[in-house]
Order: C-alpha cells, then structure tokens, then sequence
C-alpha cells in the first residue's frame, strides 16, 4: 500500500495536467528541474506556498506555461534543489536564488507540516502521511493550517485511486471534529467544493459518506450525498449501499425510505445488494416482531423482478425468515417449494428458518419434516440445522430424540458445536437429571470444547431451579478458576435463585461482589433483589435501591413498581404505594391494569371503597382495561357495600364482552348473593359454577354459611358431603359455620358432634370455636 510507482517521466505536460487538475496553480512559480519518478514529483515547491494567498487569476495557466519554457533540456531544476536544501538545513539561506512571486511567508513554526504533504506527493508513502494524526497536527500547527495540508494529501491519494488511505486520513479528521463538538459541516465546503476533476471528488463524496455513517453521523452522511447531487455528481452505489445499511441498522425508517427512493429515480441504479438492504430492514424487525413489514419486503421481491434484477440466495433467505417471524411458517415452506420449482438458489439458512419456526411452535415432528425434504433436494444440513432441531426436541422433553440426532451428525463426519450439546444439557436440566447433565458438562471439557458463559448458565440456572444453591455457586466458582470472568446474566441466575429461596443475604453478597467487579446488573436482576426486599418487608431498602439504579442508567420498570406497591399494600399502606404513582409517570412508566387492581384491593382491604371506586373510574378514563382480577376485585367492593345489583350487573357484563369469570369471580359474586340471604340466586350461580370450574373450599363454606345463616342446616350438610366425595377437606372455618349454626338453633349437641368430628379429622380448633362452645385452650389440649 502506498507503493504506486510511475515510469520516470521528463515531459512536464502529465505533470502540469495533473497538478491542474488538483487545482494548485494559481499563481506564478519558476521550475528549473525535475526532481524525482513520479507523476507529482515537480509539484513539491509549489506546496510552500501559502493556499489562502494564492491568486486564481485568469492567467494561472499562462503563467505556468512560461514557466515551463525554462525548464532545461536535462528536465532538471534548481528550484528542486534548493528546496532539498531547504529541507535539509532547515533555514532559507539556500533558497536565495530561487525566483518565486508571492504575497506573504508562513511562519517557520506552520511552515514544518508541509514537508509531509511533499513527500506524499513524491512518493504515494502511506506510511508518511500515516505518521501525522489530525489533532497532533491542530495541536501544534493550528485547524487552519493542518485541514490544508490533509486536503492536499486526501486529494492526492483520491486522484491515484488509493481509496483506503483517503478512508484513513477524513477519518481521522471526522473524529477530530466529533471529539471537540466542531461543526462538521464546515468541511464540505473545505474537502468538496473546491475541487474540480470530477472522478477525484466522487471518491472523496464516497469515502466522506461511508466516514459519517461508520462514525454513527448518519445526517451528515445524507447531506454529503445531497451534497454531491446539487452539483451534479453521482455518488457510487457502492457507498450510497453502505449509508443504506447504516439507516437500517439504526431504525433511521424515514431517511432510508427516502434514499431509496432517491437512488430509484435519480441514481445512482439501485443494484441486487441495495435491494437486500431494503429486504433486510422489512424483515429483521430490529425494535421488535411489530417492525417486521412482510408486506413491504414481498412488494421489494415484486419490484425486483419487474425490472429484472435477480435476487440473490442471501435475499431470498432473508425473506423467508421474515415471513417465519411473523408466523408465516407454512408459506415460507411453500415459497423454499416454489423456489426450487423454479430452480432459483436456496441453501440451509433458507430451510433453517423453517426448521426453526415449527420447533418454536412446538413441532419439532413437523421441522424434522422439513430437515428431511432439505436433505432430498440436495441441500446438505449445517450445523445450525441440526442445532435448532435437537434444541426443538429437548425443549418438549425428547431426550434420545436429541441425542441421536446428534449421533447422526458424528456419523456425517458434522462436528455438534458448543451450542448443539447447549440445547441436549438444557434438555437433561428442564427433566431434572442435574447430575447427568454436569458429568456431560465436564466430560465436553475433556474433549477439547471451551466452555462459554451460556453453557455454564444453563447449567447455574439448573442447579437454581431445583434449589440446589450451592452446586450452582460451586459452577461460578468454576468459572473464575477456569478463566472465564462470569458475565451479568451468570450473576442474574444464581441472584434469582437465592431471592426465591428466601436468602436475601447470600443474594445481597453476589449482587455486591457483581457491583465491585464493574458488572452492571440489568433490571431483572435488580427487580430479583427488590422482589426480596419486598418479601422480608424492607420497603424502604427496596425504594433506596430503586433510586440508585435509577441513577445507573438501570431503569426501574412495571415489576419493579408492582413489587413495591404490592408489599405496601399488604402492610395497609395504601396511601404510601398510591405516592409512587406520581413517580411512574414522572419517570414515563405508565401503570398497568395490574397496579390499578393491586391498589383498589389494597384501598378496599382498608374499608376505603370510595377511593376504590375513584381509582377505577381513573383507569377508566386513560384508556386502562379491566381484566377478570379487576372487575372480581369491584365485585367483592360492591358485595360488602350491600351493593349486591350492581356487582352482578358487572358480572353479566364481564360474560357479554367474552371475559368469562373464574372461580374467583364466581365465588365472590355467590358470597355476595349469600350474605344478603338470597340463597336461591347463589344456588343457581353455584350450579352454573360448576359446569365450568371445580367449585373450591371457599365457594363451600360460603354456601354452608348461607344456608346456616337462613336455617336450612338440611343444605348445609348436603354440602359438606359434597365436599368429601369431591375429596374438598372442609377446614376449621367451615366447621366454625357449622358449629355456629347449629348453636344458633339451640342444637349444642350437635354442635359438641361437629366439634369432635372435627378434632378426629385432625383439625385443631382456633379461637372462634373457643369461644363458640365456651372451652378453654389447655383444656382442649388436655383432653386431646
């Protein structure tokens, strides 16, 4: 690189064209030799020459012509040598015969740059201009001076084609200006308006766009390019691609639809890549399955076909995924048909898309299918191919399913990767075989497979998951020794696993030494420890590590808040979670339908129905939809205001709109319907219960308590049988209805019968029963 050399040259007529082109003579300049082989070689004296002085006269061509006509028969010149020993001696003295017409000098101090620039000129070395950095260069030279000299040295690589050097050095300057927050505008006028041979400014446009867009200066890119349109060039669509991609990567959706556009009907063509792009970005979906626009990317294939541009195996497969993204599974398959019908390129990254949509459907029958076809029509499976199958079957449990295929794939001479043993290990860890699944772990060690931080979290979530703690912080420890620095998510599994087993401690000391290590836990991690704070009660713990996370960058999000909120309510300070409303919508998280029911439960556990109420209305009113936990929650505050038309108006109404109730809607409404005596409305919701739901220990004694509470005990026993050929064990609320009932008769016979009946099923009377039958606690305990 930087090694382009040119025959020696003793015509001045190639020299003077090119130095024309790059538009450095505008004054007069004296030559008397030529100095060196390549085509730039005479141009070295005319660089000491200040740029902001020289004149653009009219007469600029004829002053170098008669320049010319002394230029000896030796094609020698005694400028060049003065200005070697110049050079040299680092002063003027041998410079005093040089005849050159000029305003001004540079100072000594900004003179010392220019010598790169010569020595480019001279030689194309790369390596003499790679020397000087851009902002060293501002530091001691000033912006002025040294944009000057990396102009005339990006042009003069532009115009001997070396486009990589030219990427290097406006690199090199766009991260200058980024850095320091300079107005990256400024340099178009500097690098591309004042250049005149059109094939050297299409390189520098190029190069300028593909610097922006690489630099994330994706508007300065696009202005680059209109740049270039408004005066008439045409930038290559090699780089107009590249902007493409870079607007797609970023979601840029506007600026991208626009380009292409552009690039359709004014130019440059559009080329199959260009297409793909376009393909690409319809079918990624790169914020999410809502971004995936099949349609627009069948409408790209329409296109490409009605002007006769061959799509490529690359987007034909990208197409394909596409459409198994948004669950198109069964067309992609029908499409791969199509294709090979038509003879058109299909390879395994189009058939593994299939493959991988119907095990993510649960159908790995169904892709081993089509893994099957793919094989008949002469497409050799990949690893990957293999992968997503075995990773399919072990996902439902078909362990020797996984493992022959992975037999199979050694009989092919197919080495399974890390990532096929992956999904068998997390197979054999889903069933429970954590034993197994860590001797297959250390035997892949063994056997020369390096582990990586997934394999080792299958393994640690594993061990969490059925609550073997300290196998799973041994795998960590592993880790460390083996070299392998555990990442965020290896931390997030075995915090997890410590907070649901209640030692907050042990996930408070990981979640610290994670800290320390300079590894920034994600929100699920930290909702884990909130979630643990919340469950041992330290709410304010819990708030402070909200805020610091906040302060981290680490957003708190709906499970955090509701955590929070739950626990307050718990402890009946309803008042205090409703506070943290205000600070969601401050940090722009909107509550849920699931916060909104957690708070009217939690006002409605403190006899505060009016606030309740309001608080449905609010949701209500922005836009918030009740679901089934909601609208059970509003019946029971209806209920136990003797609101009893209104709750079973609500419990229609959740039927009309196809929410249909559960057991817990079901019970409350019959609760309802029971505490205000109306026993044949409860009867009748009961029946209709059961045709749907397994009516539960508490739907019972609500019932046995109604009809106790209206006298019909003959009803209330009738349940109680129920409830043991249902094998629903009454418990000691239900024989405190019954005792309670029947005392109410005057029956205390019955009732002692109950009470026995009772203490032999083994069911320890509570202070209720105590107090009912008039007993004394040790008395009990005695005679029991």
């Amino acid at each position: 690189m930087g090694m382009c050399l040119f025959p020696i040259i003793h015509s001045f007529d190639l020299i003077s064209t090119c130095l024309y082109k790059l538009d450095y003579f505008r004054g007069r300049v004296l030559f008397k030799e030529s100095c060196f082989c390549r085509m730039y070689g005479n141009a070295s004296s005319v660089l000491l020459l200040d740029d902001n002085v020289f004149d653009s006269s009219s007469d600029g061509e004829n002053n170098l012509k008669n320049s010319v006509s002394e230029y000896n028969s030796n094609g020698k010149s005694n400028l060049s040598d003065s200005m070697s020993d110049y050079y040299s001696n680092g002063d003027l003295s041998s410079a005093k015969n040089t005849v050159v017409d000029r305003q001004r000098l540079h100072n000594l101090k900004r003179r010392k740059l220019f010598p790169m620039v010569v020595r480019v000129l001279k030689t194309l070395d790369w390596k003499v201009a790679r020397e000087r950095k851009f902002s060293r260069a501002v530091k001691k030279y000033g912006l002025s001076h040294s944009t000057d000299a990396f102009r005339i040295t990006i042009h003069v690589f532009a115009l001997a084609g070396m486009n990589i050097e030219v990427y290097a050095l406006l690199r090199d300057i766009v991260g200058y200006y980024k850095k320091v927050n300079y107005d990256l505008f400024k340099l178009f006028p500097t690098f591309l308006d004042s250049p005149n041979d059109a094939v050297r400014s299409i390189v520098v446009f190029d190069v300028l766009i593909k610097v922006f867009a690489s630099n994330s200066l994706l508007e300065n890119a696009v202005d680059v390019f209109a740049r270039a349109k408004e005066i008439g060039l045409k930038p290559s669509i090699f780089s107009c691609n590249f902007l493409l991609k870079c607007l797609a990567e970023t979601n840029r959706e506007e600026h991208l639809k626009s380009l292409f556009e552009e690039l359709k009907n004014f130019g440059p063509v559009p080329n199959v890549f260009t297409y793909t792009i376009m393909m690409n970005f319809y079918c990624t979906g790169h914020y999410g399955l809502e971004k995936v626009h099949i349609q627009a990317a069948t409408k790209i294939l329409e296109e490409m076909e009605k002007i006769g541009i061959s799509p490529t195996v690359v987007t034909y497969g990208t197409y394909i995924h596409g459409l198994c993204r948004v669950g198109f599974i069964e067309f992609a398959l029908d499409f791969i048909r199509y294709l090979r019908h038509r003879n058109q390129p299909l390879n395994s990254y189009c058939y593994n898309a299939v493959i991988h949509g119907f095990c993510k459907k649960g159908e790995p029958d169904e892709a081993s299918r089509v893994f099957e076809e793919m094989k008949g029509s002469g497409v050799t499976p990949d690893v990957y191919s293999y992968s997503i199958l075995i990773d399919g079957y072990c996902e439902i449990g078909n362990l020797e399913k996984g493992l022959c295929l992975i037999e199979d794939m050694e009989s092919k001479n197919l080495i399974p990767s890390l990532v096929s043993y992956s999904s068998f290990l997390k197979g054999i860890c889903k069933s429970g075989l954590m034993e197994m699944s860590l001797d297959i772990f250390h035997k892949l060690g063994t056997s020369g497979f390096k582990y990586d931080h997934h394999a080792y979290n299958i393994l640690i979530t594993g061990f969490c998951v059925h609550g073997d703690l300290d196998s799973a912080q041994k795998l960590l420890e592993e880790m460390i020794s083996n070299d392998l620095a555990p990442n965020a998510s290896n931390f997030k599994s075995l915090i997890h696993g410590f907070c649901k087993m209640g030692f907050l401690d042990k996930a408070l000391e990981f979640f610290n030494i994670m800290l320390e290590g300079g590894i920034l836990p994600n929100i699920v991690t930290c909702n884990s420890i909130v979630s643990g704070y919340c469950n041992e009660g330290r709410v304010e713990e819990a708030l402070l590590l909200m805020d610091e996370m906040q302060d981290h960058g680490v957003i708190s999000n709906m499970f955090t808040y509701n955590a929070l909120i739950n626990r307050l309510c718990k402890e009946r300070k309803s008042e205090r979670a409703m506070e943290l409303i205000s600070l969601m919508l401050k940090r722009k998280v909107f509550p849920s339908v699931v916060i909104y029911s957690t708070l009217m439960d939690g006002f409605a556990k403190q006899s505060n129905t009016e606030k309740a109420l309001r608080l449905y209305e609010k949701m209500l009113k922005v836009g918030v939809t009740p679901d089934m936990v909601t609208c059970t929650i509003l019946i029971n505050i209806l209920c136990n205001s003797g609101k009893i038309k209104e709750a079973y108006n609500l419990f229609k109404e959740m039927i009309w709109k196809g929410s249909y109730p559960d057991k817990i809607s079901y019970t409350s409404i019959i609760a309802g319907f029971c505490k205000i005596g109306d026993m044949k409305m409860a009867w009748e919701l009961f029946n209709e219960m059961q045709r749907h739901h397994v009516p539960s220990i508490v739907t019972y004694t609500c019932l046995i308590d109604g009809f106790c509470k209206v006298n019909r005990m003959d009803m209330a026993n009738t349940l109680v049988e129920e409830m043991r050929r249902k094998k629903v064990s009454p418990d000691v609320v239900t024989y405190n209805v019954l005792i309670g009932g029947y005392r109410r008769l005057g029956q205390v016979d019955i009732a002692n019968k109950v009470f026995d009946e009772m203490r032999k099923e083994g069911i320890f009377p509570d202070d209720i029963t105590l107090r009912m039958l008039g007993l004394d606690s040790d008395a009990v305990k005695e005679g029991g």
